[in-house]
């Protein structure tokens, strides 16, 4: 079940980094690059720091052709419709919701603290899009005020909180990725955000 989730990310994420090179014109290429490091830059990066090789899509090269796949088809229909941006944002909030708990299960697997595993959750979940927005001339959602690595750490240490209590994984995989979810969905439509940082130059 890991595995098919981790795949729904995959696609999710793929598309959102298809969406970003829609919305600044990019050739095909350029939507392939973007669905690819959108895709699998967090997952990458959590791997190299976690000493986890080989890396997951080089170990299975179906992520490749998956995302691969994806932005193609995502090319096809973005030029005969109009994706709105805030169909990226909803899918961006699916993929943050999945991924930041799946990097949190891999961290785990591989016997890292729980501290660790929040962090490599959240790290998952939010470097790809980081990426992405960097890439397509983008400031990062993380860095901007509305609730986004924040959603993705409480998502990341709802799963290492439930798995200290039982070890039922395909429950604590869902309710993680639903809190993420919720919070990420909630900002969005309601605009929360975290207390901005003001100088007395700002008052």
């Amino acid at each position: 079940m890991f595995y098919w989730f981790d795949i729904f990310g995959v696609v999710v994420f793929a598309i959102t980094g298809s969406l970003a090179a829609g919305n600044k014109n990019l050739d095909l290429f350029g939507g392939l690059v973007l669905a690819l490091v959108t895709a699998l830059g967090g997952g990458t990066l959590r791997d190299v720091i976690l000493g986890n090789y080989p890396i997951f899509w080089v170990a299975d090269l179906s992520y490749i052709y998956v995302v691969s796949a994806t932005a193609l088809l995502m090319f096809v229909i973005a030029r005969y419709k109009k994706i709105p941006v805030r169909t990226l944002l909803v899918a961006d909030a699916f993929g943050l919701a999945f991924f930041s708990v799946l990097g949190a299960q891999v961290a785990l697997q591989q016997g890292s603290p729980a501290v660790v595993a929040i962090i490599m959750g959240m790290l998952t979940g939010v470097a790809g899009g980081i990426i992405r927005d960097i890439l397509s001339n983008e400031i990062p959602l993380i860095l901007r005020q509305e609730i986004y690595a924040t959603a993705a750490l409480a998502g990341a240490a709802g799963f290492v909180g439930l798995s200290q209590l039982w070890d039922i994984s395909q429950l604590n995989l869902a309710l993680a990725a639903a809190l993420t979810l919720g919070l990420r969905l909630a900002a969005l439509k309601w605009e929360f955000s975290l207390p901005v940082f003001l100088t007395n130059q700002d008052k």
